[in-house]
């Protein structure tokens, strides 16, 4: 499916926070996580803050929002659920849990390209997806 416009393209990156805050939040609660349960709920934690800073930008940009459509850019490459959190071990929630991160790092780097003509969203939009390559970092670290 197209993300077509800047609604689009915030809504889904709610909805990404929103998935990625959900796993994380279970994956830390799980018993499996051991060490690394206070990382995930750090992460858990950060996306909680991420879904607020999409929904601000949302609304405080809602104006600009007809301006200019959106073209060639879909949601497929950027759809994965991490299901069955509760059937993995620490390794594979840390695994699960990067390639979030860096679907959430090409999602945020794409969509600010597609929607630089409006420079304070793409500017949010940079800003998430630097936030996630740091994440992405912190789990590489473990």
């Amino acid at each position: 499916m197209p993300l077509t416009n800047f609604g689009a393209i915030l809504n889904f990156a709610e909805t990404l926070e929103k998935d990625d805050q959900q796993f994380y939040r279970q994956a830390c609660e799980h018993p499996a996580a051991g060490t690394y349960g206070g990382l995930l709920a750090d992460l858990a934690a950060e996306g909680k803050k991420n879904i607020a800073l999409v929904q601000r930008t949302r609304r405080e940009n809602v104006t600009e929002m007809i301006l200019e459509p959106i073209k060639d850019f879909i949601r497929a490459p950027f759809c994965e659920e991490c299901v069955g959190v509760d059937k993995m071990d620490a390794v594979e929630a840390l695994d699960a849990a990067k390639r979030l991160e860096d679907r959430a790092v090409r999602y945020y780097t794409e969509a600010a390209a597609k929607i630089k003509a409006q420079p304070e969203v793409a500017r949010a939009l940079k800003l998430l997806g630097k936030k996630h390559a740091a994440h992405l970092a912190k789990l590489d670290e473990v």
